[in-house]
């Protein structure tokens, strides 16, 4: 494994996503803002974004390419074989590996696209990770050495879960953790409206139903307790919350919560 302080990670495309990882990265001390560099095709933005962790912008793939151990393909499905047309080459290098963060493209699809030689780990990300809390879904096939795997667990461990699984998975695992972030604040918004429309503050009933949301979510973490033994420890008989439970299940609230992925997979 490469000690983590010679590591520089690179970002071909710089957008919301690519940005969270390169602030979880620098803000969780996994890497310095000196070893990220990134370009975009908005070299103002990217710029802009990349000085707010003393990161450096620069203007092509090819000099990305150049300067990154790890380069991290940031950029949407379909412009992928664009940005790379000119580093293809480069990418097979036995001192690089390359982390594709592309919805809907598998290992399949960049050894097409690269030939062979190229060390490829696909993964997908999501929102948290921007503090350090997040998941990467990454796919069980993979061309890397063992060395930059272990560069890439010490590198993603450290700000998310890395969640294994079989390519076929990958869309539904990207689903549950990748689009669910958007339901998941949602119902904290959903919360909070209950919440102040009973008195509380907007910013106090944001803040109990964000730190409950997250406090749910160690405590499986951590006990691996099963989520359906969770809810029952806190009904207690002719209790307060098997009132709202109940409620909550006449309304549909777990079926629509399985329609929502089911259209995500069926969309």
């Amino acid at each position: 494994m490469k000690d983590l302080n010679d590591v520089t990670v690179g970002f071909i495309g710089f957008g919301n996503m690519a940005q969270g990882i390169a602030k979880g990265l620098v803000n969780g001390g996994v890497v310095a803002g000196s070893q990220i560099v990134a370009n975009s095709g908005h070299f103002d933005k990217a710029q802009t974004a990349a000085a707010t962790i003393g990161a450096k912008a620069v203007h092509s793939a090819a000099e990305t390419v150049a300067a990154a151990d790890v380069v991290v393909v940031a950029v949407k499905p379909n412009q992928i074989e664009t940005a790379l047309a000119d580093v293809l080459d480069e990418l097979k290098a036995d001192d690089k590996f390359v982390v594709s963060i592309a919805a809907g493209r598998n290992l399949d699809y960049f050894e097409e696209q690269l030939g062979d030689g190229a060390h490829v780990q696909c993964v997908i990300p999501n929102t948290p990770i921007e503090v350090g809390q997040g998941i990467l879904v990454t796919e069980n096939a993979n061309t890397l050495t063992d060395s930059q795997r272990e560069t890439f667990e010490a590198l993603f461990s450290q700000i998310a879960l890395i969640e294994r699984v079989d390519t076929p998975l990958m869309d539904i695992g990207s689903s549950v953790a990748g689009c669910a972030p958007a339901f998941t604040a949602m119902y904290i918004e959903a919360l909070a409206d209950a919440g102040v429309k009973y008195g509380l503050k907007r910013e106090t009933a944001y803040r109990l139903a964000a730190k409950m949301t997250e406090g749910v979510g160690a405590l499986y973490m951590a006990t691996g307790t099963n989520p359906g033994a969770m809810k029952d420890a806190v009904c207690s008989p002719g209790g307060t919350t098997i009132k709202g439970v109940t409620e909550l299940e006449k309304q549909g609230f777990r079926g629509a919560v399985i329609s929502g992925v089911d259209a995500i997979q069926n969309g």
